[in-house]
């Protein structure tokens, strides 16, 4: 009999089916090799695949894959993962999802408004353009910063960041895993709005990217001059991320809805 591996896919960052940012999480029983994974999530497809394992000690191993690469920090495959542990009864929801990953041990919490990612904030530097940026755009930045991941790009308004239409491979020649493009929101009950474009790593455009928001919150913070925001990724799908600012991490929240759920064969 061919071995199975229990597989979900998972919208998170929504409280509606086909919106937010589709995550697949994969329950492992036992260690595999990361070429295994990478082959699963270009077979997979979508943006993240997390791969869970129970850890003897208590917790899980937390990786995340795109199509083409392994990367160090993903919220929205995070969400997804502690959802389906809490959903499928892997943790009690009095129980915190306790994830060893390389950025470190990430917790989340269950809550009645919905789950709390404890994050590593991760505040951008501004810095100068880098050459072509504003070709690469199609638009002039406000401001340009740098995270240790990724570009971060103000744009003037709400109105210039969802009407981007970014040339992809110029995007994908910066030296950084993404950009990162916001504007404060004008109109519904977010405080800024983002987009966020990693053709660099297999994801042309992400439809709700968490780690981006450990970048976002801070930066906003500042503008504000508050420690609570609510962002709208202004994707085709779009997603809503609530972000508590904590020192030197943050929380970010949100909500997750299973899709599918099946066996791996393989």
């Amino acid at each position: 009999m061919r071995k199975t591996t229990p597989l979900f896919q998972v919208d998170a960052f929504t409280d509606r089916p086909f919106t937010g940012n589709p995550a697949a999480v994969c329950l492992l029983s036992e260690a595999r090799e990361s070429d295994w994974m990478q082959a699963v999530a270009a077979e997979m497809n979508l943006s993240e695949t997390a791969f869970v394992q129970p850890l003897p000690g208590g917790g899980y191993e937390l990786r995340w894959f795109t199509p083409t690469v392994e990367v160090d920090l993903c919220g929205h495959a995070t969400l997804a993962s502690a959802h389906v542990l809490w959903e499928e009864g892997r943790l009690q929801r009095t129980e915190a999802a306790r994830f060893h990953t390389r950025s470190g041990v990430l917790c989340v919490e269950w809550t009645p408004e919905g789950m709390v990612m404890d994050f590593p904030a991760l505040p951008a530097a501004a810095q100068e353009a880098p050459a072509g940026l504003n070709e690469a755009l199609g638009a002039a930045p406000t401001w340009v910063g740098r995270s240790r991941h990724d570009l971060l790009v103000e744009l003037a308004s709400d109105k210039a960041v969802r009407q981007l239409v970014p040339e992809l491979s110029r995007i994908g020649a910066i030296a950084a895993r993404g950009v990162i493009v916001t504007a404060r929101a004008e109109t519904g009950p977010w405080d800024f709005v983002s987009r966020f474009f990693a053709p660099a790593v297999g994801i042309d455009e992400d439809p709700v990217t968490g780690s981006a928001h450990c970048v976002l919150g801070p930066y906003w913070a500042g503008r504000l001059g508050r420690e609570r925001l609510t962002g709208f990724q202004a994707s085709r799908r779009g997603g809503t991320v609530h972000i508590e600012l904590r020192g030197e991490r943050l929380g970010l929240g949100g909500q997750a809805l299973t899709i599918l759920k099946g066996a791996l064969y393989g």
